[in-house]
């Protein structure tokens, strides 16, 4: 087939809607053919600008070349054994290096595993070990995954929840603290005092799990108040707090944790997406006394800790180091809210810019009675997505655009895509 037939795309979106089930959804039709970067070419040789990095996956860029050559020589040595068959040096060897980086002093230990929600589910496993306690209590708006722990950790019903249920038992859920939306850090407090009279005792609650920054949720940080009242929380009761980092992780927030704004230190942390640079890799790391709670065999999987993605983490934790991405996660997310602050005197439905870093989000809002405004968010991402720019929505109300380019993303290709968003806000 011609690469740049013009009818490719429309033909492979004929052959996914057959192949495919409606429940994957998907938001584009353009079919990725190559990718370098912050830009993807698609199978008709359109070029788009990546403001989504694969949902903060790629934040080192597609296929940065430190990365392709290790995974390169990874799988010219061998690429599976299962690591509780026959165990490889690299997987100890990223394990004692995010012993290192992860926020605390204390001796930690790391368990590695392949998505996202497998890390979060085995938190909790690994909180109940420990503590011997039921009970989670997670935030409304929090997504923490598809599995069916995943989605009752979730705080959002749509779409991930719909027609799914029942789950599993002993999950509470209390408001998130997000000002825009009538709850403050002093009421979410309360919410969870309240919630320990009327429904669950805090002594048979064995974790509680936040994002710092909500991701699908709206890209909501947590405020520093907040987070500090939690941990004071937890101690009390000898609650373990869980920090869920699989968004927020590796350089984007404009530090290599996103729990670094905060001068609290968790106990557990989930972490995934930027980890592995492209490949499929998550892992947990906590204090070392509580890692060990589960018994020889608890933790694990076949495919845990793969080593092409392990090969590959090693080198992302390298080349976020040595390009200081953390920094430039920071000078890139002020250049971006710079400009979303300049469009609000044009653009009167933006009710609020905010984020940490390059974790920034625009939320848009009906300029009468300040109401949530899906319509026009969605408009705004169908526009630039026409020019050119790969945009992605979140939110409990659907109204929020998120921003997750590629912390290595050239200078002139960031203000190309800049340029596309201020006239896809003009509306």
């Amino acid at each position: 087939m011609n690469a740049k037939d013009p009818h490719q795309n429309a033909l492979w979106t004929a052959r996914r809607q057959n192949a495919t089930p409606r429940g994957v959804s998907v938001l584009t039709e353009h079919y990725a053919d190559r990718a370098e970067n912050a830009q993807v070419w698609d199978l008709e040789g359109r070029r788009l600008i990546d403001f989504a990095a694969g949902i903060a996956v790629v934040n080192t860029g597609h296929r940065h070349p430190r990365i392709v050559a290790a995974v390169r020589r990874q799988l010219e040595r061998f690429t599976h054994t299962c690591y509780q068959v026959l165990p490889y040096t690299d997987y100890v060897e990223l394990a004692e290096r995010l012993n290192a980086v992860t926020p605390g002093t204390h001796a930690k230990k790391t368990a590695l595993f392949t998505t996202g929600v497998e890390a979060v589910e085995n938190t909790i496993k690994i909180a109940r070990a420990a503590t011997g306690r039921p009970g989670v209590i997670a935030l409304t708006g929090a997504f923490h995954g598809r599995t069916f722990m995943g989605m009752a950790l979730t705080g959002k019903v749509t779409p991930y929840k719909t027609g799914f249920g029942p789950f599993p038992g002993g999950v509470y859920h209390v408001p998130a603290p997000v000002e825009l939306h009538g709850a403050s850090a002093d009421e979410a407090i309360d919410s969870l005092q309240r919630l320990f009279k009327a429904d669950i005792d805090p002594k048979q609650v064995a974790a509680i799990i936040f994002e710092p920054v909500q991701g699908e949720g709206g890209f909501y940080p947590m405020p520093a108040a907040f987070v500090r009242a939690l941990r004071e929380l937890c101690d009390t009761h000898g609650i373990l707090m869980i920090a869920d980092e699989v968004q927020t992780g590796f350089g984007r927030t404009g530090r290599l944790f996103a729990m670094e704004h905060y001068d609290v230190v968790p106990d557990l942390m989930s972490m995934a997406k930027g980890l592995g640079g492209g490949l499929p890799l998550s892992a947990v790391t906590g204090r070392a006394e509580i890692m060990d709670a589960p018994a020889p065999g608890g933790l694990g999987g076949t495919y845990a800790g793969n080593p092409l993605a392990v090969a590959s983490a090693l080198t992302v934790l390298d080349v976020i180091a040595e390009e200081n991405l953390p920094a430039r996660a920071e000078r890139l997310g002020q250049r971006l809210k710079a400009v979303l602050q300049e469009m609000r005197g044009q653009q009167p439905r933006i009710a609020d810019v905010r984020g940490l870093g390059a974790m920034v989000a625009v939320e848009f809002c009906h300029p009468q009675d300040g109401t949530p405004d899906a319509e026009f968010t969605n408009a705004v991402q169908r526009r630039a997505l026409q020019a050119g720019l790969l945009l992605l929505t979140c939110g409990v109300y659907g109204n929020v655009i998120r921003f997750l380019f590629p912390l290595t993303i050239e200078d002139a290709v960031f203000e190309e895509g800049l340029e596309i968003l201020r006239q896809a806000l003009k509306g």
